[in-house]
């Protein structure tokens, strides 16, 4: 019985530890999905088109199936974190790589162009915020969110399953939450730039950890979380605050030009993965035009 008890009071709690960690990921998740189409089908490529009308059903527009297939993703991608916690809590360049990327993430979204750059700026952003890159984006997110949360999970017990059930539980509750947060982005566009503010945050947070061993508790992380995205539709309703408007400006151009040293210093290595998925598709689509024909 006291097995029992133990078993039960142990899941609470990671359900609950993972649910104050995921609700800042899933205002996050909300906003890099609210940028597709909510009725458009998945745009699949042309040997998959067929999939297009069942998959439809299944998973629904565009939005949606995002979140569904960020579901999926999250669940094998925080399964293997868990399995592999112990390399990833002693891996201090993998988490220091999560934060980098979480804070890259934030300075791209939050970025904001001088003005002979807008258009430009503008056409590059929407080229490249299709569905799959979109998808991409939104598994990636989910595993550097997984560094932090797997951390701090582990802490609670040693119990592998258990772990991973309270956690996979996050993560369902979390979707739902991504859900609702797309939809108060559309009622308030704020809520938007609030949640890759939080996005910095988090990996502010990771970096203060390794580099400096500065840990903020789940406590406080979710307070200033919850505070970020309150003080900025505080911002948008309060008129008189806009006089700060020139600064956030200010700000925003310095995250832009930030961003784009970040993406210059990138291109050798996108190269070279280019260059690989274009060789495997060279060698990938003999074999799936071979197997329609039979």
């Amino acid at each position: 019985m006291s097995f029992d008890a133990n078993f039960i009071y142990v899941i609470i709690q990671v359900i609950f530890l993972e649910g104050i960690l995921s609700i800042d990921n899933a205002a996050v998740l909300g906003a890099m999905v609210s940028t597709l189409p909510k009725e458009e089908m998945v745009p699949w490529p042309g040997p998959l088109k067929r999939l297009g009308p069942p998959v439809h059903r299944l998973l629904g527009g565009q939005r949606s199936a995002a979140l569904k297939v960020g579901l999926l993703g999250a669940y094998l991608g925080r399964g293997l974190m868990l399995v592999l916690a112990n390399f990833v809590i002693h891996n201090h360049y993998l988490k220091i790589l999560g934060a980098a990327y979480l804070i890259k993430l934030a300075f791209e979204n939050l970025g904001e162009p001088e003005p002979g750059e807008e258009d430009q700026v503008k056409t590059g952003k929407l080229q490249g915020k299709g569905f799959w890159n979109v998808v991409l984006a939104v598994e990636l997110a989910d595993l550097a969110f997984s560094l932090d949360n797997v951390v701090a999970v582990v802490a609670l017990s040693d119990n592998l399953p258990i772990i991973m059930f309270g956690v996979f539980m996050g993560i369902l509750t979390m979707r739902f939450a991504a859900g609702i947060f797309t939809w108060l982005i559309l009622k308030e566009p704020m809520l938007k730039p609030a949640a890759y503010l939080v996005v910095f945050n988090i990996g502010a947070e990771l970096l203060l950890d390794e580099l400096l061993k500065i840990t903020v508790g789940s406590g406080l992380k979710f307070i200033i979380s919850a505070a970020t995205l309150i003080l900025f539709v505080a911002y948008a309703r309060l008129k008189p605050l806009h006089i700060l408007q020139p600064i956030f400006d200010w700000v925003g151009e310095g995250m832009a030009d930030i961003n784009e040293l970040f993406e210059w210093a990138l291109v050798p290595a996108i190269a070279v993965i280019k260059i690989f998925f274009k060789a495997l598709l060279l060698v990938v689509r003999p074999l799936v035009i071979l197997i329609q024909h039979k």
